[in-house]
């Protein structure tokens, strides 16, 4: 994989966080960042700057210490809305602009925002120019494939996206239709990447290094974004890099190192947050993480019910270390027979 270039900026790699609303906050950009993506962006932030001054939307902007180039993603359905929140959010220290074609979530939607947009390519055209008009940094954008089955027009935005001065594209191989249901398709990705100029980068399903390679050679693509796979696994991204720059899978992570990172990320989300909502928002990184270890669920039980800070990180160590000790106790096990 080849470096990308957004506009003036040249990423390290072409393996992107992806924006998820509730889940790429500062900390975890932080982290992604240093664990190997090549360039995250922020959670999803509304065009409607009359509510911006909720503390939810506050958080969710631009902060000191966010990873350079510091990409921003904005949605509303309103052309002018969405220019006058892209000029705001580039004063505010944005580098790039990422507009949000692609989230199919029903109060997205119903404002006629995220995928809704894919239904009037008009409209779409309108955005995209208004946008790429109002601010001097790159816009990039991210959309499905389409609406639904029949109405895979993805094609058709990639290339009005184009036109419009788009600096790369982001494709997640469903439709609107599809949410996150069934299997991602590459076909119309590989379409668009014979289509346009500009860099593509593929989204949906990337849950391995293995799969990363194939849907980059399957696609063309310049890059991926990848999203869930790297909830409770942000090393998935060194990972990727690894493998797709030797052909060699890197080792899991240890124990030791999982804990580390775990914990680190507990105490960058209780700075960021404060004491109450912090231990709140933990609570779902932390099922995250331990999703696949044994006992992992048991335990998210008990976490679940503590209130403060240092009682989620005594508890977090206390289960490492009983997982240590259970290990040990199979290898000994192994050792006597």
């Amino acid at each position: 994989m080849s470096a990308v270039r957004i506009g003036p900026y040249t990423l390290s790699n072409g393996l992107i966080l992806a924006p998820m609303a509730g889940v790429t906050d500062q900390p975890f950009r932080q982290l992604c960042r240093r664990l190997g993506a090549g360039l995250v962006v922020s959670e999803m932030i509304t065009a409607d700057m009359s509510l911006w001054n909720s503390r939810k939307s506050r958080l969710r902007r631009i902060h000191e210490g966010d990873p350079e180039p510091r990409s921003v993603q904005i949605a509303g359905g309103d052309a002018q809305m969405l220019a006058a929140a892209a000029k705001a959010n580039v004063e505010a220290g944005a580098q790039i602009i990422d507009i949000n074609m692609g989230c199919p979530a029903k109060k997205v939607c119903n404002k006629a925002a995220g995928s809704a947009l894919l239904r009037d390519e008009a409209l779409v055209a309108e955005i995209l120019e208004a946008v790429v008009g109002a601010v001097d940094v790159p816009v990039t954008l991210k959309i499905r494939t389409g609406w639904d089955h029949d109405n895979r027009n993805g094609l058709a935005v990639a290339k009005i996206a184009e036109q419009s001065g788009i600096s790369a594209l982001a494709v997640h191989g469903r439709t609107r239709a599809d949410l996150y249901k069934g299997s991602a398709e590459y076909d119309t990705i590989a379409l668009i990447k014979q289509a346009v100029s500009m860099p593509v980068f593929a989204n949906g399903d990337i849950t391995s290094p293995a799969k990363a390679a194939e849907v980059l050679r399957y696609t063309g693509a310049d890059g991926l974004l990848i999203g869930r796979a790297a909830q409770g696994r942000p090393w998935i991204f060194r990972e990727i890099e690894h493998y797709l720059r030797t052909g060699d899978y890197l080792p899991a992570p240890g124990l030791e190192e999982v804990e580390r990172i775990l914990l680190d990320h507990l105490a960058a989300l209780h700075a960021f947050y404060g004491d109450v909502m912090g231990v709140r928002i933990a609570r779902k990184h932390v099922g995250w993480y331990l999703a696949t270890l044994p006992g992992g669920r048991e335990f998210r039980a008990g976490f679940n019910g503590l209130e403060e800070t240092t009682a989620q990180c005594a508890r977090v160590r206390e289960f490492f270390r009983e997982h240590d000790m259970n290990l040990e106790a199979k290898d000994g096990e192994g050792v006597a027979a």
